[in-house]
């Protein structure tokens, strides 16, 4: 009698395994087909920063898992705004060094805040992403803002309508939208959580802007995307996170630069990467709690492979600088993490 009930539960286990592995073959062959015509756009066509079009493609497709109405029309305000900052950036703000930094503060704030809602986190993103990239590039030139504000909206309509028509033809089970996550923080938690993440965040991009450290626009791009991942309360282990991610990421670059060699052309260059996304979607799709490392480490991965390949086309000194600047703000992130959460400040403490 045990043994026909053993055999009942683990086909019953079975079968549920079969289901759920069916969903996570539909998840993975949509970010596999979404990353790689992201990746195979961005290097056919190169507009500024194009680059960005796969991992704001990836993105979508990790943090978005169904298609609805209300995702669309959050992105495309998320691109009003980019333009509406890029036209700013080119009226002649930069020559105010310090109400420049002051704006860009409160903006990051404001941004921070709006991703601890579900609603808004994919606006969040784009704005943060934007807020430091362009400008970083306008504090050189303001009329340079005004065309990377530009590549930055395409890079955004691409990602979008890759996002949709990939849930069109891959769709996910459920045929109707449950409605966004509630929200889990009171108001206050929330600045609580915008503040802590602005206070590690903004002084490591003072520096950068400052100092203009020279080949520091991609690591703008990940604090942007990475900061964002410090406004939980536990920030000090989304840290450590940041560290092992972008490094793995790093060497899987690297890796990839080696085989890309053989042969650079844009059909294996796209094919590769596909590849790669597939890999990566399978363990982003099936490792639970470390998803974060998969989804960080291939964000790195595409930046670094696109923006090389698309400037010189070969890795130089320049990309190992990147990874070293990666990894160097990844520490000073876990130190500043770790000494506001050993802190007794009450505003940054939990109610």
């Amino acid at each position: 009698m045990s043994d026909k009930a053993t055999a009942s539960d683990t086909s019953t286990a079975a079968s549920v395994a079969d289901v759920l592995t069916e969903a996570t073959q539909v998840r993975v062959l949509r970010f596999t087909v979404g990353v790689g015509l992201a990746v195979f756009l961005a290097a056919w066509l190169e507009w500024d920063l194009a680059h960005i079009a796969p991992v704001l493609t990836a993105k979508f497709l990790v943090d978005k898992p169904a298609l609805h109405r209300e995702t669309v029309i959050e992105l495309l305000l998320a691109m009003l705004v980019t333009i509406g900052l890029g036209m700013l950036l080119s009226g002649g703000i930069t020559q105010y060094p310090i109400p420049l930094m002051m704006l860009i503060g409160l903006m990051m704030m404001w941004g921070y805040y709006l991703f601890t809602n579900p609603k808004w986190n994919l606006f969040a993103t784009i704005l943060i992403l934007a807020i430091l990239v362009l400008p970083f590039i306008a504090i050189t030139s303001a009329t340079a803002s005004g065309f990377l504000a530009g590549g930055l909206t395409m890079s955004g309509v691409v990602a979008i309508t890759l996002f949709a028509l990939a849930h069109i033809y891959f769709p996910e089970p459920e045929a109707e939208f449950p409605g966004f996550a509630p929200v889990m923080l009171t108001p206050h938690q929330r600045w609580r959580a915008a503040f802590r993440a602005l206070l590690i965040s903004f002084p490591v991009v003072c520096f950068f802007f400052v100092f203009q450290i020279s080949e520091a626009i991609l690591t703008m791009i990940f604090i942007a995307l990475l900061s964002l991942m410090i406004t939980g309360e536990k920030s000090v282990k989304l840290s450590a996170f940041l560290v092992v991610s972008n490094g793995l990421g790093g060497l899987l670059a690297i890796g990839s630069f080696t085989v890309l060699a053989i042969v650079p052309n844009i059909g294996f260059y796209t094919l590769f990467t596909a590849l790669l996304a597939m890999v990566m979607a399978t363990k982003i799709y099936t490792a639970g709690e470390k998803a974060p490392v998969y989804v960080t480490a291939f964000s790195t991965l595409l930046v670094l492979i696109g923006s090389t390949l698309l400037s010189s086309g070969d890795i130089d000194s320049t990309t190992i600088t990147r990874i070293v600047q990666l990894v160097v703000v990844g520490l000073y992130m876990i130190v500043a993490a770790y000494f506001l959460e050993t802190r007794t400040w009450k505003f940054l403490q939990p109610n």
